[in-house]
């Protein structure tokens, strides 16, 4: 991959996306590939081949991977990681940029953070719409595909990074697409069942 700022802001758009989905698995997969320099990454981005780094984000990768598959405790799980996936995705892009001029560096990492927010918050959007129903199939096969894109996205990045970006964006706008839709198909529900309920109470007249 040449380290063009088109194609280093591509690979920061991609690994991103997939951070803001799983920030764990992202990390792990560019730190195996930068520790067995299977492909080149820019130079900032060798600091997660170091083995402490593998390690960590190796344990915290299994403890996701199950976490995130139990109904309800997703969401805690999800909402703690609000403060952990945007600022590693702005981190991951700071470094993956190091090598552009001090203005490219700072807005490539104000794209990292945006992308992650926006991936995070479509997730966690979803989740919620998700969580309500009564079996965990969906819980599992949601969280495990946004396993499989989060790794998979990443690497596709490190070979074809303006593919990728392109992908991660368009997923990202299929997602919030999708959040809203199913949302707002939760709220109309809710609301008839307690706007109804509402009604009933305002015609019951008080004692005197």
């Amino acid at each position: 991959m040449s380290f063009s700022p088109a194609n280093i802001t591509a690979l920061v758009i991609a690994s991103s996306f997939a951070a803001g989905l799983n920030i764990y698995a992202t990390v792990l997969t560019l730190g195996l590939l930068a520790r067995t320099h299977w492909v080149a990454l820019p130079p900032g981005l060798d600091s997660l081949g170091h083995t402490w780094v593998l390690v960590v984000c190796g344990i915290m990768f299994a403890i996701e991977f199950v976490a995130d598959k139990i109904p309800a405790f997703d969401m805690i799980w999800n909402g703690l990681h609000t403060v952990v996936r945007i600022p590693i995705a702005a981190l991951v892009a700071y470094h993956a940029s190091s090598q552009l001029t001090p203005q490219m560096q700072i807005l490539a990492t104000a794209i990292g953070a945006a992308v992650a927010l926006a991936a995070h918050g479509s997730k966690t959007a979803l989740r919620a719409a998700v969580t309500p129903s009564p079996e965990p199939v969906s819980n599992i096969a949601l969280s495990s595909s946004e396993d499989v894109v989060a790794v998979g996205l990443t690497w596709f990045a490190t070979h074809h990074p303006v593919i990728a970006a392109s992908a991660a964006l368009l997923c990202l706008a299929a997602a919030v697409l999708a959040a809203r839709a199913l949302l707002r198909a939760i709220q109309k529900p809710l609301r008839r069942l307690f706007g109804t309920d509402l009604e009933d109470r305002a015609q019951v007249k008080p004692l005197p």
